[in-house]
This record gives C-alpha cells, sequence and structure tokens, in this order.
C-alpha cells in the first residue's frame, strides 16, 4: 500500500516540480483526512520537507461504465513547506518513552505526530542520510536513542528490521537469564 502511496504522490506532486520523493510518513493532524510529512530532494539538490494534506474527491465526469468506487479518487496538496537548511533541531521529546511525537525547529517550532514510533524514527534516518549526503552537515538531534538513528561499525544499514530483530535477541537473553538458577546461599 505504502509503494502505491508513494508513486501517486511522486506522480502527482513531486514529478510535475522535478522533485524525488525520498521518505514518508503518515502523521496525525486536527484537520480532516490522511496527512504526510514527505522529504524530497530537487534537481540542484535542494532537500524539502512538506506536509501533505489528501482528501478524496468524486470526479465530476460520470460514465455509465464508472462504478461509484472509481469516480472517487485522491486529491493531494502540500499544506506547509520547508527547506532542510532551515531546519536547526530535531526534538524527540523523550528518548526513554515510546512517543510518536516529535518537534521540528525552524523560525518556528513545528510538532509533528507520527502514527508511530517506528515511523518517528524512519523519518528521522530518513533526514540525518539526506542532511549528510546533501546538505554536507549533521543534522542535530536531541531526545533521541542514536543507537536506532546513525549506523554503527556491527550494522551499516539500521532498518526497522535490524532494530526489531536486536530487540528480540535482547527479549530473548533477558528470558534465558531469568530462567537460569541463582543459588541462594552465599
Amino acid at each position: 500500500m505504502s509503494s502505491l502511496l508513494r508513486e501517486e504522490m511522486q506522480r502527482v506532486l513531486f514529478r510535475p516540480e522535478k522533485l524525488r520523493l525520498v521518505e514518508f510518513i503518515e502523521i496525525e493532524e486536527v484537520s480532516r483526512g490522511r496527512h504526510f510529512l514527505c522529504v524530497s530532494v530537487g534537481k540542484n539538490k535542494a532537500v524539502q520537507l512538506c506536509i501533505v494534506q489528501c482528501h478524496v474527491s468524486l470526479s465530476s465526469k460520470s460514465k455509465k461504465s464508472q462504478t461509484k468506487r472509481s469516480s472517487i479518487h485522491d486529491c493531494y496538496r502540500k499544506a506547509e513547506v520547508w527547506s532542510l537548511e532551515d531546519l536547526t533541531l530535531i526534538d524527540g521529546r523523550d528518548p526513554d518513552v515510546d512517543d510518536p511525537c516529535f518537534l521540528l525547529h525552524f523560525d518556528k517550532v513545528r510538532s509533528v505526530t507520527a502514527i508511530s514510533s517506528s515511523a518517528k524514527y524512519t523519518m528521522v534516518r530518513a533526514l540525518v542520510a539526506v542532511s549528510d549526503r546533501y546538505c554536507q552537515r549533521s543534522l542535530p538531534l536531541r531526545n533521541f536513542d542514536c543507537a536506532y538513528i546513525k549506523p554503527t561499525t556491527f550494522y551499516s544499514n539500521r532498518g526497522d528490521c535490524v532494530v526489531l530483530s536486536q530487540i528480540c535477541l535482547y527479549a530473548c537473553n533477558l528470558v534465558c537469564l531469568s530462567m537460569c538458577p541463582v543459588p541462594l546461599d552465599p
């Protein structure tokens, strides 16, 4: 499903502006419809962040052969746009809590609530990577568990699957340790 969304947003929003969609996550907003935080790169290597609003609209052209479902389509529009150069800090709020909310510091602070903490870390990893690659600067991060963001020597690409497998490994170790008999006599 996300690959279909990616292709549709690329075709409708980004390709006409000669931009390439690098990453997107679904976010929660107070207004109706679905919302996405998107990162795109232009031909001149300028990186852009934007909030895309998706709403359903009915097609005005109706033929007898069309079903009701085929006359419904999604409309995408950019609600807010920033340059990555203007981003001064990403604040994860609390690294010890499973919180999908984070703060983007531009001229003003923009609160963003992802649909999950995993989505939040996916977006931050993408922002760090494009900042390193296209802006040649490290992106300032605060209140994130950096082990889940920056690659280490053992894991060169810390995708969600690697993070999940590492957590499972730790859980298995804890279960094994809890099953080991501990002598009570000194």
